[in-house]
């Protein structure tokens, strides 16, 4: 598995709060599902909540030359930025990357009133990735915050 490379963050307490830019070289022409996790909530040492899903996107292309990801697609579940509690160590949050099935209907995963803290807590990686049909996660990365 490759890396996905995301924009270098220096200080994650707020320059991560900004939609992650994201970058992976493949070819052009195919389509990316992005997920984020927060592995750790509410505390890494006492992690009942995870993972929570901070972000689902699909319909990601390659730009060319420079590889950053794009997509005009909606997202399934909005950029939430890191936000661990005052008093916990920093959190793991994990950036994953599939191929986007040819035939993958995002409405099938759309909330009609939108991804809230409830939906999010506790998210289910393997029941989506088996639904959604994705293969194994193509590329992957992560960082810390706090």
């Amino acid at each position: 598995m490759q890396h996905l490379v995301h924009s270098l963050l220096t200080d994650t307490s707020t320059e991560a709060q900004g939609l992650p830019k994201v970058t992976w070289n493949a070819s052009s022409g195919q389509k990316f599902i992005v997920i984020c996790l927060d592995i750790d909530p509410p505390f890494p040492s006492f992690s009942i909540l995870g993972p929570a899903l901070h972000w689902l996107q699909c319909g990601f292309t390659i730009e060319k030359p420079t590889g950053d990801l794009t997509s005009s697609a909606p997202d399934i579940a909005f950029w939430a930025g890191p936000g661990p509690p005052p008093v916990s160590s920093p959190h793991r949050y994990i950036f994953l990357l599939y191929e986007q099935p040819t035939d993958f209907d995002a409405k099938l995963f759309t909330k009609p009133n939108g991804y809230g803290i409830k939906e999010r807590m506790r998210w289910d990686l393997s029941k989506f990735e088996k639904q959604a049909q994705l293969g194994s996660a193509v590329a992957a990365n992560y960082f810390f915050s706090n």
